[in-house]
């Protein structure tokens, strides 16, 4: 799977996208991210990607000029256009659903504004979706580009040992994870659940359900009941 960033900050990606599990997916030809620098698109001299907006305000607005040409330079000789995605505090909160949805594309162009935002005519025309990771506002999209990233990448084949490794994971059933122990089975007095030592399968998987499903209720019971709705 293919990401295209475009941003003001493509060293923030350098270092990230390089490390654990989204590098070992680079290394293995599984995931493709690019960082593409909007700024070399540009044709102020002095690099110059903002202005103030029209009406006025508070702040600086990117400008259409160096998104659209940085955008038109990425999707040059593609059969189709990829799916554009912006990363906005406006757009839709990403799930663990929308994950598995965005997974099954094989290209996606992730936008990362700056500023006070971007020009409306840049939605209108080039973005698909907007997508948000959160009600609060960040300083740019980079974060939430490298949220999405990471969230999306994990569900493609072979970016993790296998499908049980996200699976059984907090939301992707719409339930919170059971409780994990490892050794030692006893640590300054707390005991590891006997069940998880007694070797029966049926049983612990009984166990965990039970766990998850009472965890859920306990930390996040608006879950829950869209879990019972579900039901």
């Amino acid at each position: 799977m293919k990401f295209d960033v475009l941003t003001l900050f493509p060293e923030t990606f350098e270092l990230v996208m390089k490390e654990s599990i989204i590098g070992r997916a680079q290394e293995k030809g599984l995931v493709e991210v690019n960082a593409i620098d909007i700024r070399d698109y540009t044709k102020d001299k002095h690099r110059k990607v903002d202005d103030y907006p029209f009406g006025g305000g508070n702040g600086m607005v990117m400008m259409c000029q160096p998104v659209f040409d940085a955008f038109r330079a990425v999707t040059q000789g593609l059969d189709a256009k990829p799916r554009v995605i912006f990363m906005s505090p406006q757009g839709r909160v990403l799930t663990q659903k929308m994950a598995v949805e965005l997974s099954k594309e094989e290209h996606l162009i992730l936008l990362c504004g700056h500023y006070e935002g971007i020009d409306e005519r840049i939605i209108e025309e080039l973005v698909d979706e907007e997508i948000s990771i959160g009600d609060y506002v960040l300083t740019g999209g980079e974060l939430p580009a490298m949220v999405l990233i990471d969230c999306v990448s994990r569900l493609i084949p072979g970016v993790l040992s296998s499908e049980g490794s996200f699976s059984d994971e907090s939301h992707f059933n719409g339930l919170l994870e059971y409780p994990q122990y490892t050794r030692p089975a006893e640590y300054e007095g707390r005991p590891v659940p006997e069940i998880l030592l007694s070797g029966h399968h049926a049983n612990i998987q009984k166990w965990r359900a039970e766990q998850s499903l009472e965890r859920t209720r306990k930390k996040r019971p608006d879950l829950y009941e869209e879990y019972l709705k579900g039901k």
